[in-house]
């Protein structure tokens, strides 16, 4: 687990919701990002937000 509590072997059970498609983390933002489906989720107090309605949409 890394220091912001994100256990990243989270990423091979979890899918997006949006696309069924893969997820990558971006440590920096704390999102897990979904190229497929244009969204990225966020990660709080280390637990992925897996909600469209809390998700950010990308460009």
């Amino acid at each position: 687990m890394s220091d912001t509590g994100f256990d990243r072997r989270m990423l091979d059970g979890l899918v997006c919701p949006v696309s069924q498609g893969t997820l990558s983390y971006d440590a920096e933002k704390q999102e897990l990002v979904s190229k497929a489906g244009k969204i990225a989720f966020p990660i709080r107090d280390g637990i992925p937000i897996m909600l469209v309605d809390e998700a950010r949409q990308l460009d």
